[in-house]
């Protein structure tokens, strides 16, 4: 599964799949990465061409994913990230980098050492396998360890809090220093000739520096963006009415343990401290899209059923546009807000009626005193009124398209 459009039948994706992996052979093979002698002399500062390869795919498949991300060809939240577990990844980077220096072999070009005959690659690989075995049968004694420090999908935008253009900038500043570095390193240590290195990497460099630059101008793809890219297809589910779901549907799934429900209350905090359901977490309007943010990053978003609500349903018809912008899945809207779910479920407290009309988002009943969530009308309970309910279901849970796994090799 891709994260931008492709449909493919399973033997053109094998096609596909296949021809990534030998180009990716192929271009390490090229490289010179099957000779360990090559790779080791990295950490011996005599040959950088271990960090000029990669860093040079880092950075030319950075500034492709986010100009692809910026211009909305790409999903960025579809793309798999590996979670972040802090001192077991330092842990096993350290073990990983002492292997490599010691066998000359990372687990990709110990690989590749070994489909074109070289003996230690093959070992290599032996190793690697017994190794596996050796993790498998001993992760239980320490589990914790392995699972701790947890931070989920982090990006060096969410620990720096800046901008993905400035991020991404930074980045290729960044490798070209590194580059010019360790040209240095190898013309001092490794006892390199720098004029025989080629031109071409100039022209290279400044087109993927201008590629860099040319994300920063663009700018971040705000909440404003997202929905008018998705607004041909989304706009009409509003003139239709097809995402506004009537109170006794709400109860119903809230009522129903195999659906997660997320209730967000848009409205600002006098009204939600006034009345707000028993199960709404108060989310106001200009904090949505850090919402939304944290939702489309939700692993279980295909059993999980958002709805926004506000008074009548102008504020949450605009958080909804936010957040399906943003690519939250299953997102509706609780129709004609809490005024109708008054009209319901408010009997019990006896809630006297206002006479209209009624300003946009204005509450239709008198309510007496601000208790928050302790109404009856707050959390009613679905078998008392399941019987009298009468509705039309419009909530369709629709799987989120999103990778189950990844990483690298």
């Amino acid at each position: 599964m891709t994260p931008f459009p492709l449909t493919l039948s399973k033997p053109a994706l094998y096609l596909v799949l296949l021809a990534i992996g030998f180009g990716f052979g192929f271009a390490l093979e090229t490289s010179g990465f099957n000779y360990a002698p090559n790779l080791a002399a990295q950490f011996y500062f005599k040959d950088a061409r271990v960090l000029k390869v990669m860093f040079t795919s880092i950075i030319v498949a950075m500034v492709l994913v986010f100009l692809a991300v910026e211009t909305f060809i790409l999903d960025y939240s579809l793309i798999w990230v590996p979670p972040t577990y802090l001192w077991p990844g330092i842990l096993g980077g350290l073990i990983m980098g002492v292997g490599f220096i010691i066998g000359g072999y990372c687990p990709g070009t110990s690989l590749v050492a070994a489909i074109t005959g070289k003996i230690d690659g093959l070992f290599f690989v032996l190793g690697g396998i017994a190794g596996c075995i050796v993790f498998a049968e001993t992760e239980r004694f320490f589990h914790y360890f392995y699972n701790d420090s947890y931070y989920g999908r982090l990006t060096l935008m969410d620990v720096f809090h800046l901008p993905i253009g400035v991020v991404v900038l930074l980045v290729i500043l960044m490798a070209f220093f590194m580059f010019w570095g360790s040209e240095k390193l190898e013309e001092v240590i490794g006892g390199k000739d720098p004029r025989t290195e080629s031109k071409a990497r100039y022209g290279v460099a400044a087109l993927i520096l201008l590629m860099g630059v040319g994300i920063l101008l663009i700018g971040d793809p705000t909440p404003e963006r997202a929905w008018a890219h998705v607004a041909p297809v989304k706009e009409p589910l509003l003139r239709e009415r097809a995402v506004y779901i009537h109170p006794g549907e709400l109860l119903k799934y809230i009522d129903d343990d195999t659906v997660a429900v997320e209730l967000l209350d848009v409205r600002d905090d006098d009204a939600y401290n006034l009345f707000h359901l028993y199960w709404a977490r108060h989310v106001p309007l200009d904090q949505v899209d850090e919402e939304a943010a944290q939702l489309v990053k939700n692993p279980y978003a295909d059993t999980t059923l958002v709805v926004v609500m506000s008074n009548d349903d102008i504020l949450a018809t605009e958080a909804w546009k936010l957040l399906v912008g943003a690519g939250v899945p299953n997102v509706y809207i609780l129709d004609r807000g809490l005024n109708h779910w008054l009209e319901v479920f408010g009997e019990e407290d006896g809630f006297e009626p206002l006479p209209g009309p009624f300003p946009p988002e204005t509450l239709h009943f008198r309510i007496p005193e601000a208790k928050g969530d302790r109404f009856a009308a707050s959390q009613p309970w679905w078998h008392h009124y399941k019987d009298r309910l009468q509705f039309t279901p419009k909530v369709k849970l629709q799987k989120k398209k999103a990778p189950t796994g990844g990483g690298c090799g």
